[in-house]
C-alpha cells in the first residue's frame, strides 16, 4: 500500500485529471477543467437513473465516493445526497479536490491510505460509488477486502455500485509499464522526466487488475450481498496499444435481508 500510495502522489503532482480519465488526447495537462467536471455530471446521471430503476438507494443521506481523485464524480454524487464524502489515497489528490470544490459545501473529503475504512462506521451509507479504482489495487486480496468493507458500512436499503474488470490482456497482468516505471524511479530517474519523456511508450506507475464475474459474484452473496444487477462497461478505458476497451462490469449491490 505504501508504493501504490507514493505512485498516486507522483501521478497526482504529474497530471492528477489525466490520471483520473487516462485518454491519450488529453493528456500532458489538457483536460479542460469544466468538461472535466461535465463529464462526472454525464456519468453520475445515468447511475442514479439505473439506481432509481432498481428501487436504490431508500434514502439519500449519505454517499461514499470510494477512490475520488479531484472530486470529479463527488460534486455530481452531492446533487443527490445530502453529505457527499469522497476518500482518496493520496493526499496531493484530497488537496486538489478541496480546492477545486471549495464552493460545495456539502462534500467532504478525506485521505485513507489503509487496506480498510475502519474510518467510517457500520451501516453508515446510503450509496457507495466507485469506478476506476479498484482495478489499480494492486492485488486481489485487497480489492476483495473493500468490497467487503464497502458491504459492512453500507446501510440496509441502500445501494453498492463498483465497476471491476472482467479480464485483462497479458501484457497488464505482467505490469511491463508500472514496473520499468517504479524501477527508473528507485534508480533516481525525476518523475517528470519519465512522464513527459517515456510516458509515450506506456510507462506509468499503476498496475491493471482484474477478478472474472464468475468469482465476483458467488463472493458478495457469500459476505450478505444481494447482485441487483451486472452491466458490461467500458469504464476500464482502452488499451494503450489500440482503443480497444477491457472487459468491464459494474455491479450493483444491495444487502441481503
Amino acid at each position: 500500500m505504501e508504493k501504490h500510495k507514493h505512485n498516486w502522489e507522483d501521478l497526482a503532482e504529474l497530471d492528477p485529471l489525466w490520471a483520473i480519465l487516462s485518454f491519450s488526447e488529453y493528456r500532458f495537462g489538457k483536460w479542460d477543467t469544466v468538461r472535466f467536471f461535465k463529464t462526472g455530471d454525464e456519468e453520475i446521471s445515468k447511475v442514479m437513473q439505473a439506481c432509481l430503476q432498481l428501487g436504490y438507494p431508500k434514502e439519500t443521506e449519505y454517499v461514499l465516493d470510494f477512490g475520488c481523485g479531484v472530486g470529479r464524480c463527488t460534486r455530481a454524487l452531492a446533487k443527490y445526497f445530502k453529505q457527499c464524502y469522497g476518500v482518496d489515497i493520496s493526499e496531493n489528490m484530497i488537496a486538489k479536490a478541496n480546492e477545486l470544490n471549495s464552493s460545495i459545501s456539502n462534500c467532504t473529503f478525506t485521505v485513507n491510505y489503509e487496506a480498510d475504512l475502519r474510518i467510517f462506521s457500520d451501516d453508515y451509507f446510503d450509496m457507495i460509488y466507485t469506478t476506476a479504482v479498484l482495478q489499480h489495487i494492486p492485488s486481489t486480496h485487497l480489492i476483495r477486502n473493500y468490497i467487503l468493507e464497502f458491504l459492512r458500512i453500507l446501510k440496509a436499503g441502500g445501494i453498492l455500485v463498483f465497476q471491476l474488470p472482467h479480464s485483462i490482456p497479458l501484457l497488464y497482468k505482467v505490469g511491463v509499464g508500472s514496473r520499468t516505471y517504479n524501477l527508473l524511479r528507485t534508480l533516481g530517474f525525476n518523475k517528470q522526466f519519465i512522464y513527459q519523456t517515456l510516458g509515450k511508450l506506456g510507462l506509468r506507475p499503476y498496475r491493471m487488475n482484474f477478478i472474472p464475474e464468475n468469482e465476483v459474484v458467488p463472493f458478495l452473496i457469500g459476505i450478505g450481498g444481494k447482485v441487483l444487477e451486472v452491466k458490461n462497461d467500458s469504464a476500464a478505458g482502452p488499451s494503450a496499444q489500440s482503443r480497444t476497451y477491457y472487459p468491464s462490469r459494474t455491479y450493483y449491490v444491495t444487502k441481503s435481508v
